[in-house]
């Protein structure tokens, strides 16, 4: 007994040596994170971006992120833009992860650098529970100037399971909706154009149709389905965002009878504008986006405080209905943003197309995306105007041109286009070789009563219907509003309009 209990101790002894020593050893051993279990992987969240003090709204993205070495990560935020800039791709490489109680936090340091701008990003964050927080701030340069851009992301990590597909399985009308009344032919959708298309008559009210839609399991679409939506332009476009954060635009076109017409009674803040004080006629662009612009970052970023009206306003004084549109060419002071040239007047202009405000800080020219798509022959535009040119005329540097008077114009352009996407801008419209036909009308004349205007399309180039085309109807009460020589008060009215097409027959 004596025997077995002095081998039992001296076992004891023995083996205690050892567990110190690995005890010992546990203390030097770096602590290791579990990144590719744990934290590697795509995230979907939103991000949110303020410029200069001034939040814009959020942004769905997915961010990726990747092991980088022991305890450290690449992460990629893919096409990030602001303001309508493209910045690109932001990736933050080799971020080394930090415990900090139940999360790990990470910095990271980067410069994009595009054609027109170079941003400098700082980047703070942390992993938590299956959630990644990011705080991005970014010293851009543009143009010459200094522009503060910070952003939040809150994402959540995608298992890895959930789908890629983001499309429109199904599109409808509900006939026995009122709102549909003057639907002619359901949808019909093409998958690899990312297009649908349907029929309505021509007099009908596509206003507010109200479609209703299916999407991909785990998906989800912009505008909803079952929510009102205006094709009085012809056309809406329509997001589909997949369950792991892919998406996928579709473009939804209206065909309608032989004449298309505008009232110009209902105005509305156009989809996605960054400023809700801008008001537009339905289906129109117009210049009040470029002067919310100044307007709002003027002060900021010029010293410019433009205070007075926007140049395109609806007006009571109508040829029928209610209202109708009224174009003045205004005073916006003059100076410059980010170094570009805001003119001493800005012409007041309306047309099918889209503004794009921010095309400002590179290509003044670019800012007007002349058309909107067109499945029709266009032969003849037609409505009522009236017209008083200013007394003070301005050239494009801002000097009062005493000898000169101002001039209204009326256009409208058919092109031909290669893809959606493609657009004639102020600096093309008139000149390029993939017009179609063309019709212009201008005059300096004081007209005090509503009247009538006609144009006549001439066709430079046959017709084809199985090619895609994009048609502009253009109104200025500025006939050089584009090259900034303008005078302050000239105003345009415009009510009535109608386009006029040939049957096609393909």
């Amino acid at each position: 007994m004596k025997k077995n209990l002095f081998f039992y101790v001296f076992a004891v002894l023995c083996t205690m040596p050892f567990f110190t020593s690995c005890s010992d050893d546990d203390e030097d051993t770096p602590v290791v994170i579990p990144v590719s279990e744990e934290i590697a992987g795509n995230y979907k969240g939103n991000l949110d971006v303020t410029v200069d003090g001034q939040k814009l709204a959020s942004v769905a993205q997915r961010i990726s992120v990747a092991e980088s070495g022991d305890n450290a990560i690449n992460l990629s935020i893919a096409d990030f833009s602001f303001l309508g800039i493209e910045v690109g791709d932001i990736d933050l490489n080799n971020c080394a992860l930090t415990p900090n109680g139940e999360r790990y936090d990470f910095t990271g340091v980067t410069t994009v650098e595009s054609t027109i701008l170079t941003a400098d990003v700082n980047a703070t964050g942390y992993f938590n529970n299956g959630g990644l927080h990011i705080d991005l701030d970014i010293d851009a340069t543009l143009g010459g100037q200094k522009q503060a851009v910070t952003v939040t992301y809150d994402g959540t990590r995608l298992t890895g399971n959930e789908s890629s597909a983001a499309q429109i399985t199904s599109f409808t009308f509900d006939t026995s909706v009122a709102a549909n009344a003057a639907v002619l032919s359901q949808p019909v959708i093409d998958e690899a154009n990312a297009t649908i298309t349907f029929k309505a008559e021509e007099d009908g009210d596509v206003s507010a149709l109200v479609p209703t839609i299916e999407v991909s399991a785990g998906a989800t679409v912009t505008p909803a389905s079952g929510s009102a939506v205006s094709f009085a332009s012809g056309s809406a476009t329509f997001t589909v965002v997949a369950e792991d954060g892919t998406s996928k635009t579709y473009t939804v076109s209206c065909s309608m009878g032989s004449l298309i017409q505008y009232d110009f009674e209902t105005w509305a803040t156009p989809e996605g504008a960054m400023y809700p004080e801008v008001v537009n006629p339905e289906g129109w662009a117009t210049c009040n986006d470029a002067v919310a612009l100044i307007k709002n970052m003027g002060p900021i970023l010029g010293g410019i405080t433009y205070t007075g009206e926007y140049p395109v306003r609806q007006t009571t004084d109508a040829h029928s209905g209610s209202t109708a549109a009224m174009l003045e060419s205004v005073d916006t002071q003059g100076g410059s943003i980010l170094g570009q040239t805001i003119p001493k007047v800005t012409a007041g202009s309306m047309f099918l197309g889209t503004f794009n405000a921010f095309a400002a800080m590179t290509d003044p020219m670019a800012t007007t995306e002349f058309g909107i798509l067109y499945d029709k022959k266009p032969v003849k535009v037609s409505g009522y105007y009236k017209y008083t040119p200013g007394a003070e005329f301005y050239n494009a540097a801002g000097e009062l041109q005493a000898d000169q008077k101002d001039a209204c114009a009326i256009s409208a352009v058919l092109y031909e286009v290669e893809s959606e996407d493609e657009t004639l801008d102020g600096s093309t419209i008139y000149t390029s070789d993939k017009i179609v036909a063309m019709a212009s009308f201008s005059s300096g004349e004081t007209v005090a009563e509503y009247t009538p205007f006609e144009l006549n399309l001439e066709y430079v180039k046959d017709y084809d219907a199985s090619k895609t085309y994009k048609f502009a109807v253009i109104f200025s009460a500025s006939a050089d509003g584009a090259a900034y020589n303008v005078a302050v008060g000239s105003t345009l009215y415009i009510d009535d309009v109608t386009i006029e097409n040939e049957a096609v027959t393909e």
